[in-house]
């Protein structure tokens, strides 16, 4: 009887895992992956999986912040500061999604540093404080 919570667990962390992965998928070519792979996941699954909801909107909300940043970088590069700018935002764009993988396939609610927090959970939205 315990067996289908386990396994519903395990495919909330799957899936979760899979959305912070998935933000890798810019740094090999795909346009936007960053951004579009953590949406996908997001949007199919945030109803059935409120992990997923979360760890999801979690990392839409980083590739957004992190996108804006290296968006602020590039005439920063004119002035010289936006080089080591743009190469910490990338770092940390890199690391950052491994690290939260690894949390979500524990089960850890992993919370990026220095995101804009732009979505919101839905589970969050549909919950009113009375």
């Amino acid at each position: 009887m315990n067996e289908p919570d386990r396994t519903d667990e395990k495919s909330q962390r799957t899936w979760a895992m899979l959305a912070h992965l998935l933000a890798l998928s810019g740094f090999i070519g795909v346009p936007f992956g960053n951004i579009l792979g953590p949406l996908v996941i997001w949007l199919v699954k945030k109803n059935e999986m409120t992990f997923v909801d979360e760890q999801g909107s979690e990392s839409l909300n980083f590739q957004i912040s992190m996108t804006l940043y290296a968006l602020i970088c590039v005439p920063l590069m004119f002035i010289i500061i936006g080089i080591p700018l743009i190469i910490i935002v990338a770092l940390m764009a890199f690391i950052f999604p491994i690290i939260a993988a690894v949390k979500a396939n524990d089960g850890v609610h992993y919370r990026y540093p220095l995101t804009i927090r732009f979505v919101k959970p839905s589970s969050a939205v549909n919950h009113t404080v009375e």
